[in-house]
């Protein structure tokens, strides 16, 4: 019977510190163009808090607090570093807090920190130290805007297609034409040797002449002496 309350117990605390834990996802790197960059800290909680305080910070100790806010249900509270102009949204339902940051200088490169707390009800919860965001800010002539070419217009393509394909019938075309000619001039050139005469079969006779007409002798008898 101890065995089973021990073990129910255990599982209860197991549940407690499961239930009571917080992370926290952001990215590893940001490159602020144009001295602007926003962080987005996605936190995970399962708990029954209310009351919730989310804060950025600075450095690779967090000694600097640059922005934070507190909010419970609808009501926010805003507070930000004076060396900072940053302002922090919050989105409850996608558990998700955006600190956008302006007019940044390249000596505010650094690591930043996301951290979410559960002021209310007790106990108290942070989550675990996560692996930070590197910003970097670059000058304003270091930031140009990507240049996109536009994509080839359909109709040019199209006309480049018929183009194509006109140029390979017409070829086709002058192939074949080329191709009838020179069969015909080889047909009639076999005809012009073919016109030689042939010998009958048989031995051949000395005194045979091709095409000559045979004399009847018998017609010309009555007229003998």
């Amino acid at each position: 019977m101890i065995f089973w309350i021990l073990a129910a117990l255990s599982f209860i605390q197991a549940a407690e510190v499961t239930e009571n834990k917080i992370l926290v996802e952001q990215p590893p790197r940001i490159m602020a163009c144009n001295e602007n960059a926003t962080l987005a800290c996605k936190y995970a909680y399962n708990g029954t808090g209310n009351e919730f305080r989310a804060s950025l910070n600075k450095g690779a100790d967090r000694a600097v607090e640059v922005c934070s806010v507190s909010w419970n249900g609808s009501f926010h509270n805003h507070h930000s570093n004076k060396d900072f102009n940053c302002l922090v949204t919050v989105d409850s339902h996608k558990k998700e807090v955006n600190f956008s940051l302006w007019k940044l200088n390249t000596d505010q490169t650094d690591i930043y920190f996301c951290k979410i707390e559960v002021m209310f009800p007790p106990p108290y919860i942070s989550n675990d130290k996560s692996n930070g965001t590197v910003i970097h800010v670059k000058g304003k002539m270091l930031c140009q805007p990507p240049i996109f070419q536009s994509p080839t217009p359909f109709w040019a393509l199209m006309v480049t297609l018929g183009f194509l394909a006109f140029y390979s019938v017409l070829i086709t075309a002058v192939f074949v034409i080329c191709w009838w000619k020179n069969k015909k001039n080889r047909i009639l050139t076999s005809d012009y040797m073919n016109m030689t005469p042939r010998h009958p079969p048989g031995p051949k006779n000395k005194h045979y002449q091709p095409y000559a007409p045979t004399r009847i002798h018998t017609e010309y008898r009555s007229w003998e002496p």
